[in-house]
């Protein structure tokens, strides 16, 4: 019997959350795009920082699949995580973070480079976030470690396209889906983000037909994709991977599962901070299919955490019982 219920592998970034007013003028000062997620330097990624901090910052700790592990490790799952934070004050506040939330860790590391973080920037008008990431020591992990051992050991492994970037994460995820498939643990990906996928098409569309069993992305990373109509990346990606769930905001989502599929409808909420709300459903559903549910109910279940994740400053559920009772709401 696997050790653990899912392994995931990331970059640790410290996350730094704030309402901006009127977000547009300020992010057209600096020349970003709203609504994606745009890598920056330091010394950029502190001009910006330094201009929002009046308006009260709150900082916690984040990272795409580190916020899926968390919320899972919060749900009850045996769930662990694998990043590279630095040895400063921003480390020691992730590895407090994780261990919190899972009651465990598989951090790297490193006096080398500082720990990454992603300040997001949330429109106050209509939620809508902004991400922009200084990625720093996140995505410099130089080997696994002894993280091989723990995938083999695990009955699911997750992992998102942010690290196919560039090297050397592009690598170390390769590596690990690897090591997963060799051994037999289902490959859990979510595609991330628009702005990934215009970046390295081509591997994408390598590992999601190659390697995924699992397959979270929504209308714009679909059109990325180079499909004009999302529900034809959804259609050529299920003849390849068993499960694909794709995530179409306020309609809900579709989830082809087996060949067959289910429409699922959102939760209404009035939206306070959209950051994580993907990550918060990918959470949702991989708890449900590791419960062995049913793909309509475990997107329905991935609906609800979503639906408390945008109702709250911050990625990541942290109280316990309220996703219990979302637990149970869907029948758990």
């Amino acid at each position: 019997m696997a050790r653990y219920d899912i392994a995931g592998l990331g970059n640790a970034l410290v996350d730094a959350l704030v309402r901006v007013e009127d977000d547009a003028a300020l992010l057209a000062e600096f020349g970003i795009a709203r609504g994606e997620m745009t890598p920056v330097d330091d010394a950029a990624w502190h001009r910006v920082y330094e201009l929002v901090k009046p308006l009260g910052v709150e900082v916690q700790s984040g990272g795409s699949c580190a916020n899926t592990i968390a919320a899972l490790g919060l749900m009850g799952m045996n769930a662990i995580y694998r990043g590279q934070v630095g040895t400063d004050e921003l480390g020691q506040l992730y590895e407090a973070r994780i261990t919190e939330a899972c009651g465990q860790h598989a951090l790297r590391h490193t006096d080398e480079h500082p720990t990454g973080k992603c300040l997001s920037i949330v429109g106050a008008r209509d939620a809508e976030r902004t991400l922009i990431t200084d990625l720093g020591g996140a995505v410099l992990m130089p080997d696994l470690g002894p993280f091989p051992d723990i995938i083999r050991d695990s009955r699911l492994f997750h992992v998102t396209a942010y690290l196919l970037l560039d090297e050397p994460m592009r690598s170390r995820a390769r590596e690990a889906i690897a090591v997963a498939r060799e051994a037999g643990v289902p490959v859990s990906v979510d595609v991330a983000d628009p702005f990934v996928v215009r970046s390295v098409r081509d591997l994408m569309w390598e590992i999601l037909r190659e390697d995924a069993d699992i397959v979270f992305l929504n209308e714009e990373e679909a059109r990325a994709l180079g499909e004009d109509e999302p529900e034809r990346a959804l259609a050529d990606l299920a003849g390849h991977c068993r499960t694909v769930v794709l995530k179409l905001g306020s309609r809900g989502s579709l989830v082809k599962h087996d060949g067959r599929l289910y429409p699922v409808s959102v939760r209404p909420v009035r939206a306070v901070d959209t950051t994580g709300a993907g990550d918060a459903f990918a959470a949702g559903f991989l708890y449900g299919w590791l419960h062995g549910w049913p793909a309509d109910r475990s997107a329905a279940l991935g609906s609800r955490v979503a639906a408390l994740t945008v109702g709250q400053l911050g990625a990541v559920v942290r109280d316990r019982e309220v996703l219990a009772e979302a637990i149970r709401a869907v029948g758990g």
